[in-house]
């Protein structure tokens, strides 16, 4: 059984008959173990995932090996979130490198296949694309905060700069915390902890759970709003407002939070890299904070609410 105490979902790629051998492995009469779902095709099983989550993926690339590329290649880029396990009519050592080397977590000659070596496989691959996205959303994972760090938000912000050139416009947005220095200075770096993690708080709640939220630097955060929608820079302003004011009224909170916020727009044409849009909400956020230093002494960070 599963750890969560299912059947493990097995999505298989195979055509019949082989198909009908394979399930007979995985489903004798007497165990539930697996469950298996037949499809005959790498461009169905991503369409079936869409649907509906598996487990482990098993491919039967079939007679014809020099297609095995081609089918290694959109296994590996159409269904990455599935652990994949090959199954080929060739024991060649050149083909099983080049499937792990394509992101397969094992490769499995048919003329060795039973019951006890198949299920060990998909075991073992399960276990281990588990543990690789454990220690990947460790590396991409700001341990203080819990958002995502600087590597997590570049990764993924580029991934989605080419979604929103085909989908529309969106908002960069980047904050920064002013004087953390000054509450860690007053109160110990335990409460200028707090303060930063009650601004990821401010950000979790402030903005949509599509959008990517990450913690970039010591007092720096930054929000890629993936789908602005009607929002204008001006909104998401007041929104961050009205939540930095409601934590700054806590009774049991030895700070306030002051923050300065550059906004930048995401064009879907003719669109800047994620480095120069980064460089222009840092600059409109500078601009913001040199706007406020003169209104008010340092001091006020501890004292009273400053606008965001």
């Amino acid at each position: 059984m599963s750890i969560n105490g299912e059947p493990i979902r097995i999505l298989l790629v195979s055509e019949d008959p082989e198909a009908q051998r394979l399930r007979e492995l995985l489903e004798p009469h007497d165990t539930s173990e697996f469950r298996v779902t037949q499809v005959y095709s790498i461009e169905m099983a991503a369409e079936c995932l869409t649907f509906e989550d598996a487990d482990a993926l098993l491919v039967d690339i079939g007679p014809d090996q020099a297609r095995m590329p081609a089918i290694l290649q959109a296994a590996t880029a159409g269904v990455l979130s599935v652990p994949a396990v090959i199954l080929s009519e060739s024991d060649s050592e050149t083909l099983a490198v080049e499937s792990l080397q394509q992101g397969a977590q094992d490769f499995i000659a048919k003329e060795r296949l039973d019951r006890a070596t198949l299920v060990r496989s998909l075991r073992f691959a399960i276990e281990r694309h588990r543990l690789r996205k454990t220690l990947q959303s460790l590396s991409l994972i700001d341990d203080l905060t819990g958002l995502h760090n600087r590597r997590g938000f570049l990764a993924l912000a580029e991934q989605q700069l080419r979604v929103i050139r085909r989908k529309g416009a969106a908002l960069l947005v980047y904050v920064d915390m002013d004087d953390l220095k000054l509450i860690n200075d007053n109160h110990g770096h335990l409460e200028g902890n707090r303060a930063l993690i009650a601004l990821a708080e401010i950000l979790r709640l402030t903005f949509r759970q599509s959008d990517i939220l990450a913690r970039i630097g010591g007092d720096e955060f930054c929000v890629l709003m993936t789908d602005a929608g009607q929002d204008s820079a001006m909104q998401v302003r007041n929104r961050l407002q009205q939540r930095v004011d409601y934590t700054n009224s806590l009774a049991d909170l030895r700070f306030h939070l002051a923050l300065s916020v550059g906004i930048a727009d995401v064009p879907s044409v003719r669109q800047p890299s994620l480095e120069e849009l980064l460089k222009l909400a840092d600059g409109h956020m500078y601009e913001q904070k040199r706007s406020k230093q003169g209104l008010a002494s340092p001091s006020a960070t501890l004292k009273q609410s400053t606008t965001a």
